[in-house]
């Protein structure tokens, strides 16, 4: 048994003619959570603190579709949402509507932390996080360029697009420049104690007050003694095979490993090109299977191995 870290910036069909420009602020960004999250799990934080701390990091990168690269509603607004939970203590908070909040898996923390629920949305979430002293700006801080142009392609093609797939690749000339994803990162420390937290700016060109699996414990975040698992791609598909905790039961019920039960989901309970997911299991294992072209992940244990692709390597 030792520690294992995961995490996921997206995943969704990601051309591998995708840029260099494209390519390569997130392949670096990956590597960099990663060594955050091996730091921190090397010098004995609780995986718990472990995951919020990539998940903020990964939420300040513009790239990934979550915090500053949030994609924007049919309004033209930004709508956060995020979840956090512990696995031995199975106690979880999440997130809908956030506006203003720079890193909405802490308010998921501080929900889960700091008060008998589980999951707060929208106005109430937004005032709980300035009553705790949770940084906030202006909703303009979250629209970029890049993703106004995102918006105004989608509306153009008039179709909801998903948040790591681009319905209208033709559009951007098959750049891959709306290949941006839900982000999510699973850790587990010597001790097997298990953590997971997801968090995403969802659809673009979603109907305003749309919520998808991120939250929903259970579906795109889970997390008990057996495993911690984050998943990505279409949240209604995710949400209707209740992803993440199928793993785990699996795991329970039929005393499946982590990879088969994760293969299995990912396989056979989702429709192809739909969904992906990060997993480790109590004692240490890791796995990263996406039934989609691609999905931005990285991966680490505590016997040296480490992974940072984008792509299905040949073993895969």
């Amino acid at each position: 048994m030792g520690w294992a870290i995961a995490l996921h910036g997206g995943a969704g069909d990601i051309p591998r003619s995708l840029s260099p420009d494209r390519r390569l602020p997130r392949e670096a960004a990956l590597r960099h959570c990663l060594q955050l999250g091996v730091s921190a799990l090397q010098s004995h934080a609780h995986p718990l603190d472990v995951v919020e701390l990539v998940v903020r990091e990964l939420e300040n990168h513009p790239q990934f579709n979550a915090g500053k690269g949030s994609v924007l509603t049919t309004d033209g607004t930004v709508e956060m949402e995020a979840c956090i939970m512990d696995g031995k203590t199975m106690r979880c908070g999440a997130v809908s509507g956030l506006t203003t909040v720079v890193n909405a898996v802490s308010v998921a923390r501080l929900v889960m932390d700091k008060t008998p629920h589980i999951y707060l949305g929208f106005q109430g979430a937004e005032a709980f996080a300035r009553e705790h002293g949770l940084e906030t700006v202006d909703p303009s801080h979250f629209i970029t360029p890049e993703n106004i142009e995102r918006l105004k392609q989608a509306k153009e093609a008039n179709r909801v697009q998903q948040d790591e797939k681009s319905e209208v690749l033709a559009a951007t000339g098959g750049s891959g420049d709306s290949q941006i994803g839900t982000v999510g990162c699973v850790a587990v420390d010597r001790d097997g104690n298990l953590a997971t937290a997801t968090s995403t700016g969802g659809l673009v060109n979603k109907m305003v007050g749309r919520i998808g699996d991120t939250p929903v414990i259970g579906a795109g975040t889970y997390a008990n003694s057996y495993c911690a698992v984050s998943a990505t791609g279409r949240g209604e598909a995710v949400i209707r095979a209740t992803v993440a905790r199928d793993v785990a039961a699996l795991m329970e019920y039929k005393g499946l490993s982590l990879q088969e039960a994760a293969a299995y989901v990912v396989g056979e309970r989702v429709p192809q090109g739909t969904a992906g997911l990060v997993a480790v299991s109590a004692s240490g294992e890791v796995t990263m299977p996406f039934n989609t072209t691609g999905m931005f992940r990285a991966c680490a244990t505590e016997d040296g191995y480490t992974e940072i692709g984008i792509w299905p390597t040949e073993q895969e």
